[in-house]
């Protein structure tokens, strides 16, 4: 019985150690827009009581529950907060994850923090500008491409359309 124990242990630390070792740490330079400061009473007064929830406390959409999952015109995804333009559509593929997915972000406009929640290390995304919690990346995505996948909650952004040329 103390052997499987000790396996157990032995299998669960490694799996946790490639995990960690799959993430890429990234780090940013710009600061958070002063005007974004605002209290809880203030964004649940913007917010809806979903967007809150995602967007401020770090919440997470049901895999496949929204629009933008299989959504692939051109334009421009914003924060759903501030409106912080995060990703362009050129970036956006199927993962077949449940949520949005993007292979590159806007650069400096998307913030990267350890998160150590869940009982598993990932890392966060959140909106530079506003702080607000998107979801997180990997480094899964297209090997054509960057290897990245920005997994987004879609109640974390919101779709702009690109002007007809």
């Amino acid at each position: 019985m103390k052997m499987k124990k000790i396996i157990f242990l032995f299998v669960t630390l490694a799996i946790l150690s490639c995990s960690t070792n799959a993430q890429q740490e990234k780090t940013n330079t710009t600061t958070k827009d002063s005007t974004m400061k605002k209290t809880d009473k203030e964004w649940k007064e913007i917010l809806t009581p979903k967007e809150y929830y995602i967007l401020r406390q770090k919440g997470t959409d049901l895999p496949g529950n929204g629009g933008y999952t299989q959504h692939f015109e051109k334009g421009t995804y914003e924060c759903a907060a501030c409106g912080t333009q995060l990703f362009e559509s050129g970036s956006k593929y199927e993962s077949h994850c449940g949520w949005p997915s993007f292979d590159d972000a806007i650069e400096g406009r998307v913030e990267f923090t350890k998160d150590s929640s869940a009982g598993m290390i990932r890392t966060e995304i959140t909106c530079k500008t506003c702080d607000g919690h998107l979801g997180h990346i990997f480094d899964d995505g297209p090997r054509e491409t960057t290897g990245q996948r920005y997994c987004v909650n879609t109640t974390s952004i919101k779709f702009v359309k690109a002007e007809e040329q």
